[in-house]
């Protein structure tokens, strides 16, 4: 078990939740009213901020339903929170659909999942080790 600090900025926020106690993502909620246009995009508000853990993250991903019956999903999936980012989280939504898309004030608009980070740094190095793959790259294993 890990404890998350969460602070409500302003009215409308809601303290993230599962849906069901096995889920692996917690529901964000918009704080507020947001009319997202047809194959547009915006920052919707949550009014929370929250402290992780050193060593954690947060990654804010789409809501399924959301993405299969409206064709609105998180744009940049998965967004990272860091764990030393004490601002409000945000959800960037697109919605990829033919009609404007109605968010309103404690709708559920994304999932929230906390992972570990590993942490790695970088050497030069003047040559990589030879491997089955090569440099073979986009498309390079086919499509059956």
């Amino acid at each position: 078990m890990i404890e998350i600090k969460f602070i409500p900025l302003r009215g409308g926020a809601h303290i993230p939740q599962k849906a069901h106690e096995d889920d692996a993502g917690f529901d964000l909620y918009a704080s507020e009213d947001f009319l997202l246009k047809a194959h547009c995009f915006g920052c919707v508000p949550t009014a929370i901020s929250i402290e992780l853990p050193d060593g954690f993250e947060a990654q804010v991903r789409p809501r399924s339903g959301l993405a299969a019956k409206y064709g609105v999903t998180v744009l940049n999936a998965p967004g990272t929170i860091d764990a030393g980012y004490r601002g409000e989280i945000k959800v960037i939504l697109i919605n990829h659909g033919n009609e404007d898309f109605t968010i309103t004030a404690g709708m559920r608009i994304a999932q929230m999942i906390i992972s570990p980070v590993l942490q790695a740094r970088f050497v030069e190095a003047s040559s990589l080790a030879e491997s089955d793959r090569g440099e073979g790259g986009f498309g390079s294993s086919g499509t059956n």
